[in-house]
């Protein structure tokens, strides 16, 4: 630490602070950014199901789709390049535009990213609802996937940094419970238009995209700013006053003086990139690193995104597809809710765990109805009722198996362990990879249906069993613990005690180090 002398502090603080009123309200307008993520997640397989948009988008996939040839293989009739690249080219742009988000929400503050976000994305459902072609449509999704990535960068942090610690855990999934409502209403509503004979449904389901978005865009615009991006910004005066407010209590001094210690510490970083390399952050970086790539290889995007083609892929109608799609959405939303009560009573890893162990129970089972009643040719023939409800029952427990842990979770930790010199740029890691494995699963899932048959659940059950030996591993209990005591954790764990010793204060208890020492070489930050 360049001219610090390293003051310990004890890791058991506890910040006096109440449930207020204003927090509550300001976290559930703040999770609303979830809403606008999952309502695409939730609409874009619906409308791919639909024949009217398949007919004038993708006529080659309406063609497939629609024949009844003998021996026609399932598995491979959504296979096409250009219809892939629809669903996840929004992925891409998130990508590429949560980069820029690290940047804003850093300098610009939380707040302002957020509002950007939502009015990207209602820019591109306005497009999208009025698309004449394809060209349109990929437009559409490109700025729909501005919008997500500037919101997926900021909201978790918003959240967290607002939340009181004892409660962080539950209000930050009001995050994830928005993602899940929205898929759900996604559902329901391509459920009803498909239906629709005057006008073209799949239109009425992409444009209504704008409704979620006017949500979080007036919501964000009546949200404070955290005390944390004040500070950063220098408006100190400004910060203590918000900090009162949402915690309702005056006593406030403590955190304040740590928070404005945590924002010194962060100004000294000139590149914040590099800063998170260093040895001491090596357990946020491997966090913040394997929790998204983990959540998205449970293969649960999959299920969301596709979940009526691949209900219409192994047999089910398509009206029975899109019904299929809703219940497995409305288990998605109420299980989430599950998480929220429970995470900060039961804790982050025993929801990891046995999330974790659900799932791979489940997909094993799914991969066993489908190759028995399948093969390899993808012909199912007549399905039974028996068949296709054990299907969706079991894609249901394994839905609520995500939705209570590698859901909400894969969000909240990453935003709760990064101390605030890093985590503008930790939480870009966490985004980018969330979205570029998200990409991927959207590219490549009908490809890999088509060439892996039933297998590609067992490529998925497999990534569940590692994640879930990693959890065991390597994640100790956040529940609890400030943000800014979180270092404690890791100077005490059995793996990461190698990485942060004890006497090393990873959030910047630093003072100025007197000048005729700044060159001793006994004091230095730890290699």
């Amino acid at each position: 630490m360049a001219g610090g002398i390293v003051i310990t502090r004890g890791g058991d603080k506890a910040y006096p602070g109440n449930l207020t009123c204003s927090v509550f309200l300001a976290c559930v307008c703040a999770g609303f950014g979830g809403l606008i993520f999952g309502y695409d997640i939730g609409i874009s397989g619906g409308v791919t199901s639909m024949p009217a948009f398949l007919e004038k988008f993708f006529p080659g996939v309406y063609r497939k789709e629609q024949s009844n040839v003998p021996g026609t293989d399932s598995y491979c009739k959504f296979d096409d390049a250009t219809l892939t690249f629809f669903t996840s080219s929004l992925y891409l742009a998130a990508l590429v535009s949560c980069l820029f988000a690290s940047f804003v929400t850093r300098k610009c503050g939380r707040k302002f990213s957020m509002l950007l976000g939502g009015l990207l994305f209602l820019g591109g459902a306005i497009i999208n609802g009025l698309a004449q072609n394809v060209a349109m449509l990929i437009a559409g999704r490109i700025l729909l996937g501005f919008g997500v990535g500037f919101g997926n960068q900021a909201v978790p942090v918003y959240l967290s940094e607002v939340a009181p610690y004892k409660y962080r855990g539950g209000l930050n999934m009001f995050f994830q419970l928005t993602i899940t409502f929205g898929i759900l209403c996604a559902n329901v509503l391509n459920y009803v238009t498909a239906e629709f004979k005057k006008v073209e449904g799949w239109r009425v389901s992409l444009g209504c995209a704008a409704v979620p978005a006017v949500i979080f865009i007036i919501g964000t615009i009546l949200l404070p700013e955290t005390p944390n991006s004040l500070i950063e910004r220098g408006k100190k005066e400004e910060a203590l006053e918000k900090l009162i407010k949402i915690r309702g209590v005056k006593d406030v001094d403590e955190e304040f003086e740590d928070l404005v210690k945590a924002s010194i510490e962060s100004k000294k970083v000139v590149h914040p990139w590099n800063n998170i390399l260093k040895r001491k952050y090596r357990p946020q970086l491997t966090l913040v690193t394997f929790i998204p790539i983990f959540q998205q290889m449970t293969g649960m995007n999959v299920i969301m995104f596709y979940a009526p083609v691949l209900f219409k892929t192994i047999g089910f109608g398509s009206k029975a597809s899109l019904m299929s799609a809703v219940i497995s959405g409305l288990v998605n939303c109420v299980s989430t809710l599950v998480s929220i009560f429970t995470v900060d009573r039961l804790g982050r890893r025993v929801l990891f765990i046995e999330g974790g162990i659900q799932m791979f129970i489940c997909q094993i089972i799914i991969t066993i109805c489908i190759g028995l009643k399948f093969g390899v040719n993808g012909d199912p023939g007549p399905l039974s009722a028996l068949y296709a409800g054990g299907v969706v029952a079991a894609i249901c427990i394994y839905v609520a198996g995500f939705a209570w842990s590698w859901g909400p979770l894969g969000w909240l930790v990453p935003s709760e362990i990064l101390p605030l010199e890093i985590r503008s740029a930790g939480q870009s890691i966490n985004v980018s990879l969330n979205m570029i494995f998200t990409f991927l699963i959207g590219e490549f899932f009908l490809k890999g249906l088509c060439a892996m048959k039933f297998g590609l659940f067992i490529f998925f059950s497999v990534f569940v069993f590692v994640m879930t030996i990693f959890i065991i591993k390597l994640f100790p209990e956040t529940k609890g613990i400030p943000i800014e005591e979180m270092y404690g954790i890791w100077s005490s764990h059995p793996y990461w005690k190698k990485f942060v010793p004890k006497e090393d204060d990873t959030k910047g208890g630093d003072i100025e180090m007197p000048a005729e020492k700044k060159d001793d070489p006994k004091v230095d930050d730890h290699p």
